[in-house]
């Protein structure tokens, strides 16, 4: 793939939770969510379909546990930041080379979630908007922010600037022919965004849910990982003082997030700032209990989850392209045709078994491929 470099594994202040952190969350991604959909069709047991109703996203106002997948994985893309920037700068890197860096990798994950989204099929309409993209462009923002900041305060600055222009913008500008503070999916400043600046259709019929408004929103999902970054990085702190302050800050915001919901709904279609605060509590909550297991306890047993994610991206890709589903018959089909009503959780199972296994090896021949 020309669009990556083979790199060997990076070891220098590596946090094992931030990978452990986002191969849990890319797993859920590629087949962890549908076998959990899958047990509890084949089982109907209460606890399963509780668990198969969150593996999904709220249709418009309202918070799912699938709804935090994507925040998430934007967030710990942002704690990456500060470690990933300053080592380029220790080693020589001048803030130009830097800069080019960052907008080659953003130019290369645009372009790989146009193709993930079948551009070279529907080459004549294609949906320019992606997931992949809104990871691209997001971390641009984020990362020069970062850059030419490189202290906590002015990158605060910048999360606080971005919230308060999303809320104004979803709140206070009138959309033409509707009017301010319209929060629906025709009469948002989402809506009038997409219609008006992207090109290519749109995955929803009136605004794209990786759409101009929610990448410039997620930029402030992105900042709060950066801000996270430069606290986990502060040698003042120990252990147990920064799992104090990534968990009581996440509490902080999701109570913030909550109180202002009624006033100003959480929605992850339009990324709204409410959204933005909720899912980034949960994010810190998140990686406050995997940095107190893995980094300050040092609990052995997170290898299986940091090998998905640190190659997260390649497996994300190969999912898209590759029916893994084949495979999984072929090697499994046999075992299931004996499962009865678990036949579809056995091929679902081997399916994320032999994406694992995939990423395990590029693990064992130390390869990362990165854009």
């Amino acid at each position: 793939m020309t669009t990556t470099n083979t790199t060997s594994e990076p070891t220098a202040q590596r946090l094992l939770s931030l990978d452990a952190l986002r191969g849990f969350d890319m797993l859920l991604i590629i087949g962890g969510g549908k076998l959990v959909q899958t047990l509890a069709n084949a089982t109907n047991w209460e606890w399963a379909k509780v668990l198969k109703s969150q593996m999904t996203h709220a249709r418009w106002h309202g918070f799912l546990a699938w709804d935090l997948i994507f925040p998430l994985f934007m967030f710990l893309v942002g704690v990456s930041i500060p470690y990933a920037i300053m080592s380029k700068l220790n080693k020589g890197s001048t803030k130009g080379k830097v800069v080019l860096k960052i907008v080659k990798r953003t130019v290369i994950l645009c372009i790989l979630g146009a193709i993930y989204n079948g551009g070279l099929r529907h080459f004549g309409n294609p949906r320019f908007a992606s997931v992949l993209g809104q990871i691209g462009i997001a971390y641009c923002i984020a990362a020069l922010v970062f850059l030419y900041t490189q202290n906590f305060k002015s990158v605060l600055l910048s999360f606080l600037v971005v919230s308060l222009f999303v809320t104004l913008a979803q709140l206070c500008i009138p959309v033409p022919g509707f009017g301010a503070n319209i929060l629906t999916p025709k009469g948002s400043m989402n809506a009038w965004l997409d219609q008006l600046m992207l090109p290519g259709r749109l995955y929803r019929p009136y605004y794209d849910p990786q759409g101009i408004l929610c990448i410039f929103s997620s930029a402030g999902v992105t900042l709060l990982g950066v801000l996270t970054g430069l606290v986990l990085r502060r040698d003042k702190f120990n252990g147990y003082q920064k799992t104090g302050i990534m968990a009581g800050f996440g509490l902080f915001l999701v109570v913030l997030a909550l109180a202002i919901n009624p006033f100003y709904p959480i929605n992850k279609e339009i990324w709204t700032t409410t959204f933005n605060l909720l899912s980034g509590g949960l994010s810190l909550l998140l990686l406050a209990l995997f940095y107190l297991v893995i980094d300050v306890w040092k609990v052995r047993g997170s290898l299986p989850l940091r090998v998905v994610g640190m190659n997260a991206i390649t497996i994300y890709m190969l999912s898209g392209f590759i029916p893994f589903s084949h495979p999984s018959h072929f090697f499994f089909g046999g075992i299931a045709s004996l499962c009865g009503n678990f036949q579809p959780v056995v091929i679902v199972a081997g399916v994320l078994l032999l994406e694992w296994l995939l990423v395990y090896f590029l693990y064992k021949k130390k390869i990362f491929l990165k854009v």
